[in-house]
């Protein structure tokens, strides 16, 4: 396949027999009908050496031929004013707002807009890159007028805009002030203009913030010209304002005496948890935010006194928009999948084929949502899914520095380059610089198939399912966000819960959910490494968002910005886990400690190992090597490594049953662990660069069994799963899967 023209994705993620899920695809030209399939995965790896492509087809009315067409995709956040009353008795008009632009430099980008296009009639203000504050007029007649103040905006500080229009007069006043002082500002400044005529500047079409509106779709403006940075604050009246009325709306909720005269005035630092945008005036022209800008940011007024915006939200009432952010594709759905009552739960596809070209829409058929049909979960990190999905950076920036090696762009890489609309991974930077801080579902996620190259996250994850099967043993298959809905109720009903490879992102109610399964009795195999790292929150009105913010340290791609370190969604803290005092070594016996992209190497047991508590994981194993095989570098220990620490929260009962050892000098240590900047932080000379396989028994006769490495479950198939990573595995399984309590 030279190049990869279909892609879809579903509106769920997860199933019980008897509910719905729809699925949505988009074809390029070339490809004009595809084979739909439902399918059960089994294994996913088409490398040499590795299990190979396995499924099982499911007689299903969706399987047949269906059209090939391509679905569009509107990204870039903006916000949605109906129409109303208020703004009907415009003829004079004042706009304001304090705005921050990130990009000025780029084009034009709408800061306000309410234009018919067709009828020449509305307004919007502008930010150009060469004239700074631009207004346009509708003149009645079909066409537009355009004033512009005339001298550049600078990127990143803050600025005072304002434009009015008199009517009677014919005059325009263009303002833009710079709130910070500079000896040598030039980007500050007034304008006037005489208007020939009247503008019409009512109309009834709807009213844009940080964007124009060129057409519609799907029953709502799509936002056009999209305006990168902050907007706080904007206000629309229906009469001139003088300046220090100007002033006085920026620091006042609404002053009394301008109510009046008040179309909308948006207060954004309320309903920051939501989509909506409060107007304070009486008119109440409430509007809606699309493709979820970033709220909960530093706005013009904070101080630095305060640093939750829980406690001062007066000081973050701005918005970050931004051209780039995407929610939900929306797309028309192509097909439609009731899951019969009898669906065995497991991981499934619908399964996208025309010639040479393939596509896998992955989601989880999981038990009756009111009891398990096994002893055994395992439970599919899809919040780490989401937090990689179409993850950009080995095409834009390469990895060769942190990997160790050359980088092979793929044709799924090579789509996702063709197509930018579908978002970006929470490892990227929006076109501004911005992290990524929201990431959702309801899109194509590339890199989140069965079958990708980069065995990472789900395709990693496959050897898992593979060996599974392999060994005939029953499991049910859970998600996060099953997780997180229902607690450890749904936990409860298994013996056992498994882990996928990398169940990085973890949110309050997910955390909270293992930790009491674990202290009431429950037996956990937590089957990677860098798990429970960073804290994440969803939302239930927003279904398939997810929020991250990237705080003080850890190992990250991006900041966030001093100031906003707490979640929008819920309000938390973000960050690391054991920024809030849940170390991922209290909750499962090793956390995050180094990585590395090149070779992987192994495990050698330890004198722990002989404990008679740890007698049954090795259990017909005499080897002292572990793992020094596998589809991954070559190892069961690599690419992300945890290991015990009492200092950060190891229960001092734990056994570390063995320790990899010999990585490259391109495992580094984490950023969190490191005080200093150190000469020899390398896998060759740091003895802190290394995983360790941790055993521990929980009250009430539980137990938790940590591998402590990513490229652990890539071991589970060598030499036909004859191997001791495959027996270790299958011990401490049957063992935690036994009734019989541990001491």
């Amino acid at each position: 396949m030279l190049d990869k023209k279909i892609a879809g994705y579903s509106d769920q993620i997860s199933v019980a027999p008897g509910e719905r899920i729809r699925f949505m695809v988009s074809c390029e030209p070339g490809v004009d009908r595809y084979r739909a399939d439902i399918v059960r995965l089994i294994s996913g790896d088409r490398q040499p050496g590795g299990p190979g492509y396995r499924d099982e087809l499911l007689p299903t009315s969706v399987s047949g031929e269906y059209p090939g067409r391509t679905q569009e995709t509107y990204c870039g956040s903006y916000a949605v004013v109906p129409h109303g009353p208020a703004f009907d008795r415009l003829g004079d008009l004042g706009l304001q707002a304090t705005i921050f632009p990130t990009l000025p430099n780029l084009r034009r980008a709408c800061l306000i807009s309410k234009m018919d296009i067709a009828a020449g009639r509305g307004f919007a203000l502008w930010t150009d890159p060469a004239d700074g504050l631009v207004l346009q007029l509708g003149d009645g007649a079909g066409g537009i007028r355009e004033f512009a103040l005339g001298q550049p905006l600078v990127a990143r500080e803050w600025y005072l805009v304002s434009a009015t229009y008199d009517a009677a007069g014919g005059e325009i006043r263009l303002s833009q002030q710079l709130l910070d002082s500079y000896a040598r500002d030039t980007s500050s400044g007034e304008a006037s203009h005489r208007v020939e005529g009247t503008a019409a500047v009512s109309c009834d079409a709807p009213l844009l913030i940080a964007a124009a509106s060129r057409e519609e779709a799907r029953g709502k403006p799509v936002g056009e010209m999209i305006f990168n940075g902050r907007i706080e604050r904007p206000v629309v009246a229906s009469r001139v304002l003088e300046r220090n009325e100007i002033e006085a709306l920026r620091s006042d909720a609404l002053p009394r005496a301008l109510r009046p005269d008040i179309c909308a005035a948006w207060d954004f630092a309320r309903a920051i948890e939501t989509d909506e945008i409060v107007d304070i005036s009486p008119n109440r022209a409430h509007g809606e935010l699309i493709n979820l800008p970033i709220r909960a940011v530093r706005g013009s007024t904070w101080t630095g006194d305060e640093l939750d915006f829980n406690h001062a939200p007066d000081q973050y009432a701005a918005i970050h928009f931004l051209d780039d952010s995407l929610y939900d594709c929306e797309w028309e759905p192509d097909f439609e999948f009731e899951v019969p009552a009898d669906t065995p739960s497991g991981l499934y596809a619908a399964r996208l084929t025309s010639g040479d070209q393939e596509d896998h829409i992955t989601f989880v058929v999981r038990p009756p949502r009111n009891r398990s049909t096994a002893s055994l979960a395992l439970l599919i990190p899809t919040a780490s899914y989401m937090a990689y999905g179409n993850a950009r950076g080995a095409m834009e920036t390469g990895n060769e520095l942190l990997s160790n090696h050359l980088t092979v762009i793929s044709p799924e890489m090579r789509y996702l380059n063709r197509h930018t609309e579908y978002g970006n991974s929470m490892y990227d930077n929006h076109n501004d610089g911005t992290g990524v801080c929201y990431s959702s579902r309801l899109r194509p996620l590339i890199n989140i198939r069965p079958t990708h190259p980069w065995l990472w996250q789900l395709s990693a994850d496959m050897h898992l399912v593979e060996w599974l099967d392999a060994q005939e043993i029953p499991f049910d298959v859970i998600t996060d966000e099953d997780m997180h809905q229902d607690g450890v109720a749904l936990l409860e009903r298994y013996s056992c819960v498994m882990t996928g490879s990398h169940p990085e992102y973890y949110s309050t109610q997910m955390w909270d959910a293992i930790h009491a399964f674990t202290q009431r009795g429950g037996r956990l195999m937590y089957m990677g490494g860098n798990g429970f790292y960073w804290r994440v929150a969803y939302r239930d009105d927003k279904p398939g968002a997810m929020e991250m913010r990237r705080t003080e340290d850890g190992s990250r791609s991006w900041a966030s910005e001093p100031g906003e370190y707490f979640m929008a969604f819920t309000g938390e803290y973000g960050g690391l886990w054991w920024r809030a005092g849940r170390t991922p070594q209290s909750l499962v016996g090793n956390g995050f400690i180094a990585q590395g992209f090149d070779h992987c190497s192994y495990f050698r047991r330890t004198d722990e190992s002989r404990d008679p508590r740890a007698a049954f994981i090795f259990e017909g194993v005499e080897d002292e090597i572990i793992g020094d095989f596998g589809l991954i570098g070559g190892g069961a220990a690599g690419l992300e490594l945890d290991s015990a620490s009492r200092g950060y929260g190891t229960p001092p009962h734990a056994l570390t049953v063995a320790t990899s050892e010999q990585h490259t000098d391109a495992y580094i240590r984490v950023n969190e662990d490191i005080g200093h900047m150190l000469l020899s932080i390398g896998g060759l000379d740091d003895p802190q660069v290394h995983a360790d396989m941790v055993f521990f028994e929980t009250p009430r006769g539980g137990a938790v069994f940590s591998t402590g490495s990513i490229a652990w479950v890539s071991s589970l198939f060598h030499n036909d799963h004859d191997n001791n990573v495959s027996r270790i595995t299958r011990n401490v399984l049957d063992r935690f899967l036994d009734p019989a309590e541990f001491d």
